[in-house]
Formats: C-alpha cells, sequence, structure tokens
C-alpha cells in the first residue's frame, strides 16, 4: 500500500493535531505556550505593581489615606470568592482526568458563578465610588447640584470643621473627582513622620496644601482602577473561556486520554486569581493601623 493509502488506518489519539506525532509532543507544546503566556502577563501587572510600590513609598500618608476609602468587607469577600473558584477549577481538572462528565460541567458552573459573584462586588464597589466623586476621570462621577439650604463645610480647613455638625453637601456640577476628607491631612502637618517626598509633595510656603495633597491621593485612585479593572477583563475573559469549556465538556470532550484544554484553562484562571491575592492587601489593608 502507498503511503497516502495506509494514512487512513493510522490510529490518533483524542485530541491530537495533525502538527504533532504523539500526545505527549501536543502537551509539552501547549504547556509551554501558555507559561509563555503567563509569563508576558506577570511582566504586564509587575509593571503596574512597581509603580503602585514606587508612589506608595514615596507618598505612604496620602495612599493610606486613599485606601481607608475602599470597603475591606467587599475585598475579602471577593478574596474568599476567588480561593473558592480555585478549587471547584481544580476539582474541575481532577474529574476532566477521572473521565467524570457530570462533575466536570458541575464544577465549570460553580466556577462561572464564583466568578460572576466577583464581577458583581466590583460593580458594588465601582458605584460607591462613583457616588461619592472618587472616580479619578473629570466628568465621570455622579453630578450634585448645589442646594442653597443645605448644610455646606465651612472655610475653616476641614480638620477644624466639627465632626458632630450635620453632614456636610458637597456639590458636583460636573462630576469631578471629590475629596473631602483630610483626617489623615491633618497627621501630615506634623513633618517628623513624613518621608523626604511628602515634606515636597504635600506642603506650599511651609504650609500643608490639601489640593497637593489631594493630588497625590487621586494616583491611588488612578492605579486602584486599572489594577482592579484591567483585573476584572481577565476575569471577564476566563468566563468566556469558561463557556466554551463548559460547552465541550457537555459534549464529553475530555476524558483521562484527553483533557489538556481543562488544565490550560485552570491555569489561566488561577494566575488570575493569584494576582487578586497580592492586589487585595495592597490597595484595601496597608495603611489601616493609620485609623488608630
Amino acid at each position: 500500500m502507498s503511503a497516502h493509502a495506509s494514512d487512513k488506518f493510522v490510529y490518533h489519539e483524542p485530541g491530537l493535531q495533525h502538527q504533532f506525532e504523539d500526545m505527549k509532543q501536543q502537551e509539552e507544546s501547549v504547556s509551554i505556550g501558555m507559561w509563555l503566556f503567563l509569563a508576558q502577563e506577570i511582566m504586564f501587572f509587575g509593571g503596574l505593581f512597581t509603580a503602585y510600590l514606587v508612589y506608595r513609598s514615596r507618598y505612604p500618608m496620602a495612599f493610606a489615606a486613599a485606601s481607608n476609602h475602599l470597603d475591606a468587607f467587599w475585598g475579602g469577600l471577593n478574596t474568599l470568592v476567588l480561593i473558592v473558584s480555585s478549587l471547584t477549577m481544580a476539582l474541575t481538572v481532577y474529574y476532566a482526568q477521572k473521565s467524570n462528565r457530570n462533575m466536570q460541567v458541575i464544577m465549570i458552573i460553580l466556577t462561572m458563578i464564583f466568578g460572576a459573584v466577583f464581577l458583581g462586588v466590583k460593580g458594588i464597589e465601582y458605584t460607591d465610588k462613583y457616588h461619592h466623586g472618587l472616580v479619578p476621570m473629570a466628568g465621570l462621577n455622579q453630578r450634585v447640584k448645589a442646594d442653597k439650604n443645605a448644610h455646606h463645610e465651612t472655610e475653616k480647613p476641614c480638620w477644624e470643621v466639627d465632626r458632630n455638625a450635620p453632614p456636610a453637601v458637597h456639590p458636583n456640577p460636573r462630576g469631578e473627582f471629590l475629596w473631602t476628607d483630610c483626617s489623615l491631612a491633618k497627621l501630615a502637618q506634623d513633618e517628623n513622620i513624613l518621608t523626604p517626598s511628602e515634606r515636597f509633595g504635600y506642603y506650599s510656603g511651609g504650609q500643608i496644601d490639601i489640593e497637593k495633597f489631594k493630588g497625590i491621593v487621586r494616583i491611588f485612585y488612578y492605579l486602584y482602577f486599572v489594577m482592579t479593572g484591567l483585573h476584572a477583563l481577565h476575569m471577564i475573559i476566563g468566563l468566556g473561556l469558561m463557556t466554551w469549556l463548559l460547552w465541550t465538556a457537555w459534549k464529553g470532550n475530555y476524558n483521562s486520554e484527553y483533557y489538556m484544554p481543562v488544565e490550560m484553562s485552570g491555569l489561566y484562571w488561577h494566575f488570575v486569581d493569584i494576582v487578586w491575592i497580592f492586589l487585595f492587601p495592597l490597595l484595601y489593608l496597608l495603611g489601616r493601623h493609620f485609623n488608630h
């Protein structure tokens, strides 16, 4: 028989693509490709983490003040949600190796539910920042018209305003970035506890300049929205990947002989979870001691 005629009798393992000689070669190629992809993702997020750490080391007081306006409860809840989702993703790989289609489908659905919960919580947090004027881009915050009958802030520095007075109304007709809490800026009046960069960055004419302090706080929120927004985008992509995985798992494509797509999808999901494990303490927890 000719070589072309005998090709149709050659056994191909399930999932083996024509460009590979065998499953081992295919699995090694796919694994190397995924790890290279994750390496460039690490470099991508690494640049953002580096920028964050540089600014935080230079202006710890302003970054702590901004961080204290993030809700650690929601951040902690999302951390728990992603940890559990990593468990269900790992179980998806396990049941694929055991050729258990039904449990694969159940675990993928649970993973997707946890991912959706995570995005829902981020939506709650982003909405809160929108209402409180903490979105750093001008015009993207809630527009609040001035009320002549409402109690407005006095001309005193904000740390001298009576905290027992009725809550002040802060008009924001243009949706600008709005920062009205300078409780930690009061501490910044003590130059002995400031870094050299803070002494230069917060002061004008020998006095604490709230506008300059506010500018550093704004940098924190730029980094917050960029870092958490890109992470949320990766989560959305992960949910799309899980949708495809759910469909192919339902068709029974994965078993003990072929489960590489499940394993590689799990690597991506775990990477997204690990990024959040670093984001949570850096953004939500550092600087909480200043409250005391």
